[in-house]
């Protein structure tokens, strides 16, 4: 067992019963101008993570002005005042170190990996661009990164196979107001309107550091840690405050069955629910809901439908957990010379079975089982427990929130996981969406065409 593990994993007896109880030790402190930090010390391998959130992400857009949270991601890298242009990845390269960066609906993510003896390389960069992107951003370097973002966009919606699936169902389940409707990558119409002067407004207004929480974990000293950060950190200006974010009510009361013509080789059928948000009422739930339905070979969906009837090359279900909202997908893939109206009944089927009975208790346990071992694994990398304290800290005001976490799952039994599935997989209640190959509309499960 790794170090990392020795340090959270307290009272482990098997996986199948026992009981885990994960405490990690912290420290969290609070800059005047507003920004979050959290230190947790790890001296197993001598790196350390760093991991920034900016508490924006896509939903914080409106309609007509989408793109921008993701549009940052890439200025963030195009030079600070003090790190010109190509510096930020060739002075860590040199150091070492690697650093990426990610947008969702609710936030987006900068991280670097270091040695330890480099850490203050990172926050030097990371407090740079936070004081002085904006002096240094002009018309020219927006051009450049929006027609880079349009040619990503090319690549990963337009032209990709089955690449609109995604943006057609966030379509469908959520109304044009609300937040998560429009797709993190924005519209091309969104991306070409952007002005200059859009963009600089984003950045003073969410790029703040009373929007901002700052992890470090790995080969630390806290107290030495804590004085660099305060060091590149408490000059910058506090901004303004962000207002709290409301979350909207929507609801899907029909079934909506779309079919889409691509250039794609086989017919892939995407059925999509929106659920409960993340840590509400039923969203454990259905984390579970998907490992009994696909979680491996021996789940019901790929059994029956790659195994037995094989009229399938491959099954997926997740729920997909978001701040505002959810979204619980199934996703199967047509074996060749097969429709989705083939497969579609059986899917129905396997759901009717799970309300009517719920799941069988070996499978329940093998899901719950499954999920133990998932957060084992992902503790074992510095790196993600670094993202994983920032996100508990946004979620739930708790960086150390992995035992209640944790304890979601142990908490479920299976009349559990049958009344989540009742409520919450209606078939008046989702979208149905066929993605066929052209000219192949009779391969879909349903007859609508878009």
């Amino acid at each position: 067992m790794k170090k990392i593990l020795m340090l959270i994993v307290l009272g482990c007896s098997s996986a199948l019963g026992g009981d885990f109880h994960l405490a990690l030790s912290y420290t969290r402190f609070t800059l005047p101008n507003g920004l979050e930090v959290i230190l947790h010390e790890d001296h197993a391998v001598p790196t350390v993570a760093v991991n920034l959130w900016y508490h924006v992400g896509s939903s914080r857009e409106t309609p007509g002005h989408t793109g921008f949270a993701h549009l940052f991601e890439h200025l963030m890298f195009m030079g600070s005042k003090d790190a010109p242009e190509g510096k930020f990845d060739e002075w860590l390269e040199a150091a070492g170190g690697d650093n990426n960066a990610s947008t969702t609906t609710d936030r987006t993510d900068y991280y670097e990996n270091v040695p330890s003896n480099a850490l203050e390389l990172p926050l030097f960069l990371e407090s740079d661009r936070m004081a002085t992107l904006a002096e240094v951003m002009t018309p020219e370097k927006v051009d450049a990164q929006r027609a880079v973002v349009k040619n990503e966009r090319r690549e990963t919606v337009e032209n990709r196979p089955y690449g609109q699936a995604s943006i057609i169902i966030h379509e469908n389940l959520f109304p044009p107001e609300h937040p998560y409707h429009w797709p993190t990558i924005g519209s091309m119409e969104d991306l070409d309107a952007a002005t200059y002067d859009d963009v600089v407004a984003f950045f003073k207004t969410y790029y703040v550091p009373g929007n901002a929480s700052l992890v470090i974990v790995g080969d630390i000293d806290q107290a030495k840690v804590r004085s660099e950060v305060e060091h590149w950190f408490s000059d910058v200006p506090a901004g303004e405050p962000v207002a709290p974010q409301g979350i909207p009510a929507t609801v899907v009361s029909e079934q909506k069955s779309v079919v889409v013509e691509d250039r794609v080789q086989l017919p892939r059928l995407y059925l999509a629910w929106v659920t409960p948000a993340l840590f509400a009422p039923g969203d454990a739930e259905l984390d579970l809901l998907s490992l009994i339905l696909a979680g491996g070979k021996n789940s019901r969906l790929y059994r029956r439908l790659v195994y037995d009837l094989q009229i399938a090359q491959d099954v997926t279900a997740y729920q997909a957990s978001s701040k505002l909202a959810s979204v619980f997908q199934i996703i199967v893939t047509a074996r060749s010379g097969h429709s989705l109206a083939e497969i579609l009944p059986v899917v129905d089927e396997e759901i009717a079975r799970l309300k009517a009975e719920g799941p069988a208790p070996r499978e329940f346990e093998r899901a719950v089982n499954q999920m133990e071992a998932s957060f084992l694994d992902r503790l074992e990398n510095v790196s993600f427990v670094a993202d994983q304290l920032n996100a508990y800290f946004s979620d739930t005001g708790d960086p150390d929130y992995f035992n209640e976490d944790l304890s979601r799952y142990k908490a479920v039994d299976p009349t559990d996981i049958r009344s989540a599935t009742e409520t919450f997989l209606r078939e008046n209640g989702r979208v149905v969406l066929s993605v066929v190959p052209e000219g192949k509309g009779e391969l879909s499960a349903t007859k609508e065409t878009r």
